[in-house]
């Protein structure tokens, strides 16, 4: 008596198909979409939000006026470049910096900072030194952003596979 044993695959291909596919997936796709993400979770968090990624409020400013949207350019510059296998968010505005980092602002030329701003109705003049900058960090990614990003791939990565 002898016994025979036959096996019959199938799907194999395809899943190998599948495989292959996300070896050589386009991910410049994905990470222009993951860059178009962050995008706009930073310029929310500058209009509405008016928190660190951490979830830490902002120093107020001494104007008393919406912290870091004054003219919405800040906002507006938050821009991104995607290639690949990376994605930078950032804004190329001078001051946007010093925003994100805190620091303190001397004078290139001359001896003092001169600058006025409104309050109450006053236009106020002041001459000073220098000026501290509390950090205002508005770049990047909270704990709900990082779950948006790892959902955004995950739908990226389930196309592939259909």
């Amino acid at each position: 008596m002898s016994a025979v044993l036959e096996v019959f695959e199938t799907g194999l291909q395809e899943a190998l198909l599948k495989i292959d596919g996300i070896a050589n997936a386009p991910t410049g796709e994905l990470m222009e979409g993951i860059g178009r993400l962050v995008q706009g979770q930073t310029r929310r968090r500058i209009t509405d939000e008016k928190t660190a990624p951490d979830g830490s409020a902002w120093k107020a400013n001494r104007a008393g006026t919406s912290i870091l949207y004054a003219s919405g350019a800040l906002a507006d510059s938050i821009d991104y470049v995607a290639s690949t296998g990376s994605v930078i968010v950032g804004s190329g505005l001078v001051y946007a910096r010093i925003h994100q980092e805190g620091g303190v602002i001397k004078p290139k030329n001359g001896s003092a900072l001169k600058f006025w701003w409104v309050s109450g109705g006053f236009v106020n003049f002041a001459i000073v030194a220098s000026v501290t900058m509390p950090r205002r960090q508005h770049l990047g990614l909270s704990a709900d952003n990082q779950n948006e990003i790892v959902e955004t791939t995950e739908d990226w990565l389930s196309r592939l596979l259909q």
